[in-house]
C-alpha cells in the first residue's frame, strides 16, 4: 500500500477522443481502449473495469516523467494495422467531489506511438465514469512517488 501520494490538481482537457472512439474521423469505432483490453488482459492487466476512454488531465505549470511504473508492456499488437506500441501504467487515485475513484496512469509511450499524441503536462486517466465530469472543471489525482516525478518547467 502507498503511504505517500503525489498530490496534483489539474484540469480536465478534450482530448483526441480516439481511446474513447467518439470523435467522428476515427479509425477505431470502438475506441482504442476497447481494442487494447484484451491485450492488457492477457499480458496481466484488466482494465475492463474501468470507462473506455481517457481522463485527460493537464497539470500545467507542472511537467510528469514515469520513471519506474508498475507495468510496461513492449511490443503490444493491438491493431493489425499499426505498428506494435510499449504501453506503461501506474496506479492512481482520482479525486472528483470528495471521493476518491481508482485509476490508473496510462502511458502510451511517445516513441512506439505512431499518432495523436499527448504534451508532457497532460496524463491520461483510465477510471471509473464520473458522473457530471466537464472539460475545464478541475481535479485532483493522487500519484504514486515510486512511479512518477512530476517538476516544473
Amino acid at each position: 500500500m502507498i503511504q505517500e501520494w503525489i498530490n496534483v490538481t489539474g484540469i480536465i482537457t478534450k482530448g483526441h477522443q480516439v481511446a474513447s472512439g467518439m470523435t467522428k474521423d476515427s479509425p477505431y469505432p470502438l475506441g482504442t481502449i476497447e481494442m487494447q483490453t484484451p491485450c492488457f488482459k492477457q499480458l496481466g492487466l484488466d482494465i475492463s473495469r474501468f470507462f473506455r476512454g481517457t481522463l485527460n488531465i493537464n497539470i500545467r505549470p507542472y511537467k510528469f516523467k514515469l520513471y519506474n511504473p508498475q507495468y510496461t508492456f513492449e511490443t503490444v499488437k493491438w491493431n493489425p494495422n499499426s505498428p506494435s506500441e510499449t504501453f506503461s501504467f501506474s496506479y492512481c487515485q482520482v479525486i472528483y467531489y470528495k471521493a476518491k475513484y481508482i485509476g490508473l496512469l496510462y502511458y502510451p509511450h511517445p516513441e512506439t506511438k505512431p499518432t495523436h499524441f499527448q504534451d508532457d503536462s497532460t496524463l491520461e486517466i483510465l477510471t471509473h465514469p464520473l458522473d457530471g465530469i466537464k472539460y475545464g472543471q478541475s481535479i485532483q489525482l493522487n500519484l504514486n512517488p515510486n512511479e512518477i516525478d512530476i517538476f516544473s518547467n
